[in-house]
């Protein structure tokens, strides 16, 4: 049913197909150049438009991908040195003032003021700064003094995470600070920087936690004002993607809205595609140093698209605006090109009607106008070259009638079927058959239904039946062979051209021969031409008789032949394929002959069409 229904729409484009065909081809000139220049035009127009417009997407999708990676390099760059301030403040607390120092000796109270001048010194970054016993008690803070009288700083991850991993830095997510009293009764949003330190107490090593908190509006500005387009964001995720900054945390928190922050913390950095909440955006990551926190900006496709699409459309009306343009000038052009050739077309039509005395009128161009005097002079020529036409086409015509007349001599038929009657008389019926078989081929290669022009497998097929009669007839008085390339089985050849000379070569080379005659016929490929040889073993003939034979003045018998001459096959060759081809003739008396035919090489399915005339 299906291959059904495509054969029938295949058969319905082309019919529409044809159509449209016949409709182009009854249209004018003009018409066809004002719809072919401007069809190519506007393909033109239109391919450059795509390209141009592709590439322009291509290159500000580029430029944006870029210009995300760069801001969030300086985010980085920013929370970097934010982080960096921090643990340089962990690091002067502890290897300055808590290394150097003996608790139980110090004076009450000097450590809380030495952090005191740490903390004065960076008020806008922090909120806090504490030491804690390994029981979680306060030893020393600022600028707060007291704990929440409900505070148990020992089940706060940040303290459980200093003392599991004693020698790193860790960073908590976003928090409440709640281990303070604050007397303006504020309540600060915070990320704890916690680390496990050592203390010195009468000699003795004890633990602690060392607890710096760190305002977190200074990561919130570094990220807040960030510019990645209408729509676009930067919020960061530690290594479990648990959100450390977003724009909508509360929201997120609220879960009034959703992030994709889990999937998120497990892209690589750089540039990544996703589709979230029914929507296409394109997420841009980068990987903090110190922490392992993950910088991932947002950037809707929308915002992306919207930056394009003005230039785009900009781009559209300009093309549509150039293709109406070259429309006019294609109209424009089209005409001043057409209208001499109507001018011109009228003097044809007049040279049609056998007026060959009429004016041509030249006007246009210069091509056209050199038209129109070579058409004037043309003219003048017909009339000469159609008595020439005339005269040649009855030359070729008298050619072929002889040959037709030739094809079934009586004389060689008569002999022919008398050795048939003779063998079947003596019981020879393998014979005759034979004989017979090969008659029936020799004649239908002669007719090829009506062609002149053969292929030279089917002239040497024909050359082949003729010589299985002559073979019978004359008792096996001559041996012959023929070798054919392979290569030229399908080159064409002029009908009958082979058979005669063979026919020659038996008649007047090898009857008065007292031994065996031997006879080659020879096909093959030289370049780029074509030979066919038939050579014997014969009498013979002197240089006299070879230049006679070739000026056409040496008349063959035609008692026994086919009655197709030498010179008849030379005229026909040359009529076909022009002067430079035909027969040649190398011959010495006692040495035999050999006959060379050169031929173009031309295979037999583009000679179609003579075949057809």
């Amino acid at each position: 049913m299906f291959e059904n229904c495509g054969v029938i729409l295949v058969k319905e484009i082309k019919n529409v197909w044809k159509r449209i065909k016949g409709i182009y081809y009854r249209k004018s000139l003009q018409f066809i150049l004002s719809i072919t220049f401007t069809l190519a035009s506007l393909s033109v127009m239109l391919s450059v438009t795509i390209g141009f417009s592709s590439r322009y997407i291509k290159s500000t999708e580029k430029l944006v991908l870029e210009n995300n990676k760069i801001i969030l390099e300086q985010v980085n760059l920013n929370l970097d040195d934010y982080l960096h301030n921090m643990m340089s403040i962990s690091n002067a607390v502890y290897y300055n003032i808590l290394k150097n120092i003996d608790l139980e000796t110090e004076k009450q109270g000097s450590i809380a003021e030495k952090m005191k001048l740490l903390y004065d010194a960076n008020a806008s970054y922090l909120v806090s700064i504490s030491l804690l016993s390994n029981e979680g008690e306060i030893i020393a803070a600022q600028p707060f003094s007291r704990m929440k009288p409900n505070a148990r700083p020992k089940d706060e991850e940040w303290f459980i995470r200093a003392a599991q991993e004693i020698e790193n830095v860790h960073f908590s997510v976003p928090h409440i600070e709640n281990i303070f009293v604050d007397s303006d009764n504020i309540y600060h949003w915070v990320i704890s920087l916690s680390r496990y330190v050592e203390l010195i107490r009468g000699g003795q090593v004890e633990h602690g936690v060392l607890l710096v908190d760190m305002n977190f509006t200074g990561i919130e500005k570094s990220c807040k004002d960030v510019d990645l387009g209408e729509s676009g964001y930067v919020y960061i995720v530690d290594r479990d993607g648990e959100i450390i900054y977003h724009p909508d945390l509360q929201l997120i928190y609220g879960n009034i809205i959703k992030e994709n922050n889990k999937q998120a913390a497990a892209y690589s950095d750089g540039s990544h595609l996703e589709d979230f909440n029914g929507g296409s955006r394109v997420v841009t990551v980068k990987t903090m140093g110190y922490t392992g926190w993950k910088i991932i900006g947002v950037a809707p496709r929308s915002d992306i698209t919207s930056l394009y699409q003005k230039n785009s459309n900009f781009f559209w009306i300009i093309a549509i605006l150039a293709s109406i343009i070259l429309v006019l000038i294609n109209l424009f052009l089209s005409s001043r090109v057409t209208n001499p050739i109507k001018q011109l077309e009228k003097s044809v039509r007049e040279l049609e009607r056998k007026n060959m005395e009429g004016d041509v009128l030249v006007s246009g161009t210069y091509e056209i106008r050199h038209l129109g005097k070579t058409l004037q002079s043309m003219a003048i020529n017909m009339r000469k070259l159609m008595k020439d036409i005339v005269s040649e086409q009855e030359s070729k015509r008298k050619s072929e009638m002889d040959v037709l007349q030739s094809q079934i001599n009586p004389h060689f038929l008569y002999n022919a079927l008398d050795s048939v009657i003779e063998m079947i008389e003596s019981k020879r019926y393998e014979g005759a058959v034979t004989m017979i078989t090969a008659l029936a081929h020799l004649f239908r290669i002669s007719l090829s239904k009506g062609k002149n022009i053969i292929p030279v497998e089917s002239e040497l097929e024909h050359v082949r039946n003729y010589l299985i009669i002559q073979k019978m007839r004359y008792k096996n008085k001559f041996q012959y062979e023929i070798m054919m390339e392979d290569q030229v089985r399908q080159y064409s050849t002029i009908k009958l051209i082979v058979q005669p000379l063979v026919e020659n070569a038996i008649y007047h080379a090898m009857e008065y021969m007292y031994g065996d005659g031997e006879l080659y016929i020879r096909a093959y490929q030289k370049e780029d031409r074509m030979y066919i040889e038939v050579e014997d073993n014969g009498l013979g003939m002197p240089e006299e008789q070879i230049e006679a034979l070739l000026q056409g003045k040496l008349k063959n018998s035609k008692s026994k032949g086919s009655g197709i001459g030498f010179s008849n096959i030379q005229e026909r060759i040359r009529l076909y394929y022009g002067d430079e081809y035909g027969i040649s003739v190398f011959s010495e008396p006692d040495e035999g002959t050999l006959l060379r035919i050169c031929l173009p090489v031309i295979p037999i399915a583009s000679m179609d069409e003579v075949n057809e005339k």
